[in-house]
């Protein structure tokens, strides 16, 4: 009981996220409106992204300092539910555009897919997706992790600046963006984010990561069984 804490603290975070991120009031704003109430979710997740992608970084940095192979586990699983949580977050976003940006501002389709931050997502995903597809061209353990470690460095350092840096500096539909006007900004604690949104969003932050942290150790478990006489052998 005393390990399981955290996962049954992610439980009730995530029962928490859903009952209330549904039933209480939330700002109504001009063109967001009640679908705010997908920042529990589309934001959420990729906050859990990124911590999770902060945690397979710091492991292939661990596994290129001491070479063993239990660290390239680490770093590949955070990695792959990282990955996961960031399709979800793309999902949820452009579900989010479809309701505000299509409906609301009538922009066209075309316009929302050439939107710098989903372009810079879908980069940032893809780049990770290529990590897995690297990954799985050699056969050689050694020499996959240790290309892999590299790359995963790399794929983190295109990270930030695919999602925040780049789409920040265009022009862009997403509320809050420079040079738009079509809303304000999700996490603007003085116009959006109010004291009732603040008590759902960052438990539903640390609810969301902490279930990615679970079902990364679950991965990690069982392929530490799979391969413990392998490990042994470090």
């Amino acid at each position: 009981m005393k390990k399981n804490w955290w996962k049954i603290l992610s439980l009730l975070l995530l029962i928490y996220t859903v009952v209330a991120g549904f039933l209480v009031a939330v700002p109504d704003l001009p063109i967001i409106h009640q679908s705010i109430r997908n920042l529990y979710f589309h934001v959420c997740m990729w906050f859990g992204m990124m911590i999770l992608f902060i945690i397979s970084f710091i492991y292939s940095i661990k596994y290129l300092r001491g070479f063993k192979l239990r660290n390239d586990i680490y770093a590949r699983h955070y990695a792959a539910v990282g990955t996961v949580f960031g399709i979800l977050g793309y999902v949820t976003g452009s579900i989010w555009a479809n309701y505000t940006w299509l409906t609301d501002q009538s922009q066209s389709l075309g316009s929302v897919l050439k939107e710098p931050k989903l372009i810079g997502a879908a980069i940032a995903l893809l780049i990770y997706g290529a990590y897995f597809v690297l990954r799985g061209s050699f056969t050689d353990m050694d020499k996959k992790a240790r290309v892999s470690a590299v790359y995963n460095i790399f794929a983190f350092a295109m990270l930030f600046p695919s999602i925040w840096i780049i789409p920040r500096l265009v022009g862009s539909l997403h509320p809050g963006a420079p040079g738009s006007d079509s809303g304000n900004p999700a996490l603007n604690a003085q116009k959006d984010l109010d004291a009732g949104m603040r008590m759902i969003f960052y438990p539903a932050v640390i609810g969301w990561t902490l279930l990615g942290v679970w079902i990364a150790t679950l991965k990690i478990r069982l392929q530490l069984i799979t391969d413990k006489t392998l490990l042994n052998d470090e």
